[in-house]
Formats: C-alpha cells, sequence, structure tokens
C-alpha cells in the first residue's frame, strides 16, 4: 500500500509541473462536463473535519458517478491537509483540494508509470468490488 501512495504523489506533482493538473470540486466537474475524454484519474480527500459536511458528500457521489459512467479512475484519500501539501502552492495552503484531476497531455505522446500503476491499481480493487479504493499518502 506504500508503493500506491507514492505512486500518487508521483502522479500529482509530474501533472502539476506539466499543467495537467486541476484542484477544486466546482473546477473538476467544469472540466468533467466540457470534456471527460480528457480526465485520467480523479482523486477525492476528505478528513475528520469534512465527514459530515452534507453538500460535499453529494458533490463526491455525483462525481464518483460521473467518473463511473466515464471510465474515469478513481480514488479517495483520507487526509486533505496532506494532498493540499503536496498540489498546493509553496505553503501547501489550498481552500479547495477536496477534488483533484489528472488530465491527458493535448499531444497524447507520454507514458506516466506512477498514473498506470494507478489505473491497475483501481481495475484491481474494482475486481474486489472496492469501487472507490482508499489510498494513505505517507508523510514527506
Amino acid at each position: 500500500m506504500e508503493a500506491i501512495g507514492k505512486s500518487l504523489k508521483e502522479a500529482l506533482k509530474s501533472a502539476q509541473c506539466e499543467d495537467r493538473l486541476t484542484v477544486g470540486v466546482y473546477e473538476s466537474a467544469k472540466i468533467m462536463n466540457d470534456d471527460p475524454d480528457s480526465v485520467s484519474l480523479c482523486v477525492l480527500a476528505t478528513d475528520e473535519e469534512w465527514e459530515c459536511e452534507i453538500a460535499l458528500q453529494i458533490h463526491f457521489t455525483l462525481i464518483q458517478s460521473f467518473c463511473f459512467d466515464n471510465d474515469i479512475s478513481i480514488v479517495r484519500v483520507n487526509d486533505m491537509q496532506r494532498l493540499a501539501e503536496i498540489v498546493g502552492d509553496k505553503t501547501g495552503q489550498l481552500e479547495d483540494a477536496h477534488c483533484c484531476l489528472i488530465t491527458n497531455p493535448a499531444d497524447g505522446s507520454w507514458e506516466d508509470a506512477a498514473l498506470e500503476k494507478l489505473h491497475l491499481f483501481c481495475e484491481e480493487s474494482h475486481s474486489l468490488n472496492d469501487w472507490v479504493p482508499e489510498i494513505t499518502l505517507l508523510e514527506r
């Protein structure tokens, strides 16, 4: 499980460097609505502070359904602050790191080993009826 957490971090950092990372529930929903075929991976994040937030849970349910309908790999992490540290600015602060999307590059000419591991992890999880597998993000 540690390896898949490392793969997620690598995929997020790579996508961020290549300007293929979208952060935020509303920003992600806009990308998925406008061009669902461009989305490669969706990451949903919550923690104890947000677990009972009904509006966020409704958004998550809709995003998950959309991902299933459009064959988009999706994972969940249980530490939104850690995710914000990975995808945020230098201070690690983001107002809404509940949802992150990794999109495909425009030219389609790339191979990302970390992202491929994540896709395989999602496929294996689906075969075990774990439709939104959870990944633990390790500390630095």
